[in-house]
């Protein structure tokens, strides 16, 4: 097994300690380990790798600019940007395999953004005292973030905040040591769906694509798994998009907390790839098994999935809304876009007699469609439901279509 190197970050100047015996740990059980110190006003007990000044003037400033600013707030912004920016130039030149940040709120702050810089695939630890917390805006997190609460590690080491450090070291070093990150080999198409009994065109979909020479990943429509899914559509991982699970932009609009953030939608078209998309459960408003139904919501029609999440139905003009937003978000970029319309329903709740039939607001929706969906978009309207074969169907034809012409890099069978 090659050695594999953890790149450690922290504030070297409050947290000497800690950071040190995490080293150590890594060190201890075979791996080697680099330093990079993002503090501003102290300095380490010994000198790092990288350098609270290197780090600054990788971002393109100083640390005096960082002291001079007066606001502690400017000073971690900018060793952020520099924390990131040469976090992705080490890792570029292949000086490490994973990371590890500690943190309080100001070292996460900077640690989510270090973990944003670096691509999926590469091993990302946050050790911090407000993980899991709503401190955190999930559109802040990176695709393949791992977190660990830093219990009792407020100041200074002991028995109990052990117990976390030394865990985070095993973990990245044993994450870097078995990961296998994207190979490319074959063109990914990017779906997204939400599970088999709400939309099923996944189950026909994926093995009728593999068969063509093309990988399909498919993202939980559920908020981070659209947030996933728009990080790799942003550094251009896929030859196609099939982006017909909507619920998280519908939840966007609503202010629901499950969203896949405000870049929903946008960029895939922004890095060039090809989209056909389809409203799947853009009818529906998911909120938090936890939380109240707010009162506007609560004579909707309404579905209890579990006791994770659960969903109220969207009014007409509510859906008029979805539909104007969503092909104001398709026309703002070239890239070309198929949009497809199953006029019969849009996922399994809102068949008859179901919890989410509400055929009249659905009518409304459909007729925006149809007002909204003009050039340069490509528009098909089907007379059947989304979970019918003739969708699954149209979107191959519309696949293939793209993949004759070029439109689609071919998957080379």
């Amino acid at each position: 097994m090659s050695e594999k190197t953890i790149l450690v970050v922290g504030t070297y100047d409050t947290k000497n300690d800690e950071l040190d015996y995490m080293v150590e740990r890594i060190r201890a059980i075979g791996g080697s380990a680099l330093s990079m110190d993002i503090s501003v006003l102290g300095d380490p007990e010994r000198p790092t790798d990288y350098s609270k000044h290197d780090v600054a003037e990788a971002g393109g400033s100083s640390i005096q600019a960082a002291i001079d600013s007066g606001d502690e707030n400017t000073a971690m912004q900018i060793m952020a940007k520099g924390g990131s920016t040469l976090a992705r130039k080490l890792f570029d030149d292949g000086l490490f395999d994973g990371v590890v940040i500690l943190g309080g709120t100001m070292g996460t702050d900077a640690a989510l953004d270090i973990c944003q810089a670096l691509p999926l695939g590469v091993p990302k630890y946050v050790v911090s005292t407000v993980s899991f917390s709503p401190l955190i805006e999930p559109q802040r997190l990176s695709a393949d973030i791992q977190m660990i609460l830093w219990a009792g590690g407020l100041y200074g080491l002991n028995s109990v905040c052990k117990s976390s450090l030394s865990q985070a070291a095993g973990a990245v070093l044993g994450a870097a040591r078995a990961v296998e990150p994207p190979s490319n080999e074959r063109p990914t198409v990017g779906m997204t769906s939400l599970g088999s009994s709400c939309l099923k065109y996944m189950k026909a979909l994926k093995p009728e694509l593999e068969s063509r020479g093309f990988e399909v990943a498919i993202f939980h429509a559920t908020g981070m798994g659209g947030m996933a899914y728009e990080s790799i559509a942003r550094d251009g991982g896929f030859g196609c998009v099939m982006d017909f699970a909507l619920p998280e932009l519908g939840n966007l609009l609503a202010g629901s907390v499950i969203n896949g953030g405000d870049d929903r939608m946008l960029n895939a078209g922004r890095a060039g790839i090809p989209q056909i998309i389809a409203p799947g459960c853009l009818d529906l408003i998911d909120f938090a098994g936890w939380q109240e139904i707010p009162a506007q919501y609560r004579d909707r029609p309404f579905h209890a999935h579990n006791r994770l999440i659960k969903s109220s139905g969207l009014n007409a003009e509510e859906r008029r809304e979805t539909a104007r937003e969503m092909a104001k978000r398709i026309k703002s970029s070239d890239t070309p876009a198929h949009v497809i319309l199953t006029n019969q329903g849009i996922e399994e709740w809102d068949r008859e007699g179901q919890e989410a039939h509400d055929p009249d607001a659905f009518a409304e929706f459909c007729d925006e469609m149809r007002v909204q969906m003009t050039d340069p978009i490509l528009f098909t309207e089907l007379d059947c439901h989304i979970n019918d074969r003739p969708f699954v169907d149209k979107a191959l034809e519309i696949f293939d279509g793209w993949v004759a012409d070029g439109t689609i890099k071919s998957g080379g069978t």
